[in-house]
C-alpha cells in the first residue's frame, strides 16, 4: 500500500455523507470503511494522508433535473427551489450517518480546532458537519439551532439552486458570478445568526451580490471549494477582486479538484494532469495570500482528475506543489495549516 506524504491532508468538502446516505445508512460505516466506488473511503484515506476535512450534507435535486455536458459554452437551467420538509428529509439523513459513523468510531465528528487536532493526532478522520444549501432550515431558524446543537459548524446558504435564504451561481460556461440578486432579508438573518454561532459561512456557490452581501455582514469570506476565474472563466470560479476580499477579510478559499472548474476551457476532461491546479493555486495565492488558499476537494460530488483520482492519490498533488517550487512550509500550509488557523481565528481556542 502506498505509504501517505507528509503534511495530512485536512480539506475545505467532500460529498461522501451523500453517496453513503444513498447507499442506505445500513452498511454505510462498512462502505465507508472500504469501497470499491467513490473517492473516499477509509482505506483510501490513509494510503493518501487525508486526515479530514468538511463533510457536506446536500439534498439533491428532484424531478427531471440534469447535471451539464460540461462541454462549452454551456448554460444550464438551474433546478427548482426544494421543498423544506423534502430537504430536511435528506439532510437530517447524513446527518445521521454521519453520526452513526462517529460512534462507530469509523471518524470523529468535530466541533472545535483542538478535537480536529486530537482526532489527526490519533490517526482518526476528523469531519466537521457542513451544510451545503440551507433548504432544510425553516425561515425562523429554529433547525439551524437544532443542527448547531447535532455538531453544524459550516453553512453555504444555497447550492446554485434559489432558495428562501439567496441565489446561486448557474452551471454556465463563460460566465463570471455576477448572475443577479444576492441574499434575501431571510438570508442575511440566516448569515448574522450564523455569525453568532461561529458557523462558517461558505460562499462557494453564491452569486457575486450574495458575496458582497456577506461581506457587508463583517464575517471573513470563505469559499470552501472554488477556483479562479482568471485561470478558468466559469460561473462558479471567483474573480480576482473576490479573491483578493477572502485575503483581507481574513478568510479561506479551498481549490476544487472538479475537473470542469479546473480546466482552462470549462470541459470535464480527466486527462490534463495536474498543471491546470498549479495554475489556480498560483492566481488564488498572488490575489489572496498565501495564509488564505487551502484545499476544496469536491470529492464524491465531481469528476476527477485521472491523476488525482481520489484520497489516494493526494501524495501526487504535494509532489506536483513541490516540483513547481513551493516551498515546504507552503505546502504545510496549502494542505491543513491554513484551515486549521482560520478555524481557531473563527470558533476560537
Amino acid at each position: 500500500m502506498t505509504q501517505p506524504t507528509e503534511p495530512p491532508v485536512f480539506d475545505g468538502h467532500n460529498d461522501v455523507l451523500l453517496r453513503l446516505w444513498k447507499g442506505g445508512a445500513a452498511g454505510a460505516a462498512d462502505r465507508f470503511a472500504a469501497s470499491d466506488t467513490g473517492h473516499i473511503d477509509l482505506r483510501r484515506a490513509r494510503a493518501g494522508g487525508f486526515a479530514g476535512g468538511f463533510f457536506a450534507m446536500f439534498a439533491p435535486p428532484e424531478g427531471a433535473f440534469r447535471m451539464p455536458s460540461f462541454q462549452p459554452p454551456y448554460d444550464e437551467p438551474l433546478p427548482e427551489e426544494l421543498p423544506q420538509d423534502r430537504a430536511l428529509a435528506a439532510i437530517a439523513g447524513q446527518a445521521g450517518v454521519l453520526l452513526a459513523l462517529d460512534r462507530a468510531g469509523a471518524l470523529a465528528l468535530c466541533r472545535t480546532v483542538a478535537e480536529i487536532e486530537a482526532a489527526m493526532a490519533a490517526g482518526r478522520v476528523a469531519a466537521v458537519m457542513h451544510l451545503e444549501g440551507a433548504e432544510a432550515i425553516d425561515p425562523d431558524l429554529a433547525t439551524l439551532d437544532l443542527f448547531h446543537a447535532a455538531g453544524l459548524r459550516s453553512l453555504g446558504p444555497v447550492w446554485s439552486r434559489p432558495t428562501a435564504f439567496g441565489h446561486g451561481v448557474p452551471f454556465r460556461h463563460p460566465s463570471d458570478g455576477d448572475t443577479g440578486p444576492g441574499l434575501t432579508e431571510a438570508g442575511k438573518r440566516l448569515v448574522a445568526r450564523c455569525h453568532d454561532l461561529r458557523i462558517v459561512v461558505d460562499t462557494s456557490h453564491l452569486n457575486v451580490a450574495g458575496f458582497e452581501d456577506v461581506a457587508a455582514a463583517g464575517l471573513p469570506l470563505v469559499a470552501t471549494h472554488s477556483n479562479a476565474h482568471a485561470v478558468s472563466p466559469g460561473a462558479r470560479n471567483l474573480t480576482d477582486a473576490q479573491l483578493r476580499a477572502i485575503g483581507e477579510t481574513g478568510g479561506m478559499v479551498g481549490l476544487n479538484f472538479g475537473t470542469m472548474f479546473v480546466n482552462e476551457d470549462g470541459r470535464a476532461a480527466s486527462d490534463r494532469g495536474l498543471g491546470p491546479f498549479l495554475r489556480h493555486l498560483d492566481r488564488m495565492i498572488e490575489m489572496a495570500g498565501e495564509d488564505h488558499v487551502g484545499l476544496g476537494s469536491d470529492f464524491d460530488g465531481a469528476p476527477m482528475s485521472s491523476d488525482l483520482a481520489d484520497v489516494a492519490a493526494l501524495p501526487a498533488l504535494r509532489r506536483a506543489m513541490a516540483g513547481h517550487g513551493y516551498p515546504d512550509m507552503l505546502i504545510a500550509k496549502i494542505c491543513n495549516g491554513n484551515w486549521l488557523d482560520f478555524l481557531r481565528r473563527y470558533w476560537g481556542g
